[in-house]
């Protein structure tokens, strides 16, 4: 199984994506390449294909819903970078769920990130069963937190 962005695309297909001129090239090596974007404001830029009525970013590779991805994910802007899958790091994103729904796809559950490959160089994909936490109640009480303080005159005192 591999990660959702990387057969999704939505996001990249559902936003204009603007940004300050600073984040891209040649003032940001990391940035975006120049001929990627277009002016858009005094101070801003847009990714190219992101400025209409039916936004597809020229940095979008595949198709919606089936392989689309980033092409350009290790120099996409900042804007791109705050873009959260939703429940990958267990909250809800409204504007992935926004982008999916647009494109006829569901939108991401916990379940989604249930079992995920982890790949190491030199080994074989193995999956990961991500546990539930504990409830604050089962943890066991820290000093400082939520605990007794130390007997006068023990060590932790």
């Amino acid at each position: 199984m591999s990660h959702p962005c990387l057969r999704c695309g939505a996001c990249c297909a559902t936003f204009r994506v603007s940004f300050h001129w600073s984040e891209a090239q040649p003032h940001n090596p990391d940035g975006p390449a120049a001929e990627l974007v277009m002016p858009l404001r005094r101070h801003e830029l847009a990714m190219r294909g992101t400025e209409g009525s039916h936004p597809r970013c020229v940095g979008l590779r595949g198709s919606i819903g089936v392989d689309g991805h980033c092409g350009i994910y290790p120099n996409r802007p900042s804007v791109c970078r705050e873009v959260e899958p939703s429940w990958e790091f267990g909250r809800h994103s409204a504007q992935c769920d926004k982008g999916r729904i647009r494109h006829g796809l569901k939108p991401l559950t916990p379940e989604d990130w249930a079992m995920q490959p982890v790949s190491l160089p030199g080994v074989d994909q193995v999956a990961v069963e991500t546990a539930p936490l504990p409830e604050v109640d089962d943890l066991p009480p820290a000093y400082g937190f939520g605990a007794p303080s130390p007997e006068p005159g023990s060590p932790l005192a």
